[in-house]
């Protein structure tokens, strides 16, 4: 459990910063949503301030896979999509907006 500082900051833990891509220097919005705050990298956010839609989603999906085989592919290591477990549609059902 992370405690807000004298100063109203929050410390990003490293796995989950890791996990999204968050550094040090990035902007990050935060939303309001009902009991709990959601707190969205600048990046996901189009210049008009609203969430990407599937495809832009979809698209930066790509882009990243093409960079995470090209980084595999450096360190020697087989890279595989399907070994994860998942599809990158699963990612992003319903419950987001188009």
């Amino acid at each position: 459990m992370r405690k807000v500082t004298s100063k109203l900051q929050l410390t990003v833990p490293r796995a989950i910063a890791d996990q999204y891509g968050i550094r040090p220097g990035d902007e990050l919005q935060w939303i309001a949503a009902g009991e709990a705050i959601r707190v969205i990298p600048a990046e996901k956010i189009n210049f008009n301030g609203q969430e990407r839609t599937v495809k832009e989603r979809l698209e930066l999906f790509d882009q990243a896979t093409q960079r995470q085989k090209r980084r595999h592919s450096k360190a020697g290591n087989v890279f595989s999509p399907a070994a994860r477990g998942w599809k990158r549609e699963e990612l992003y059902g319903s419950s987001f907006p188009d």
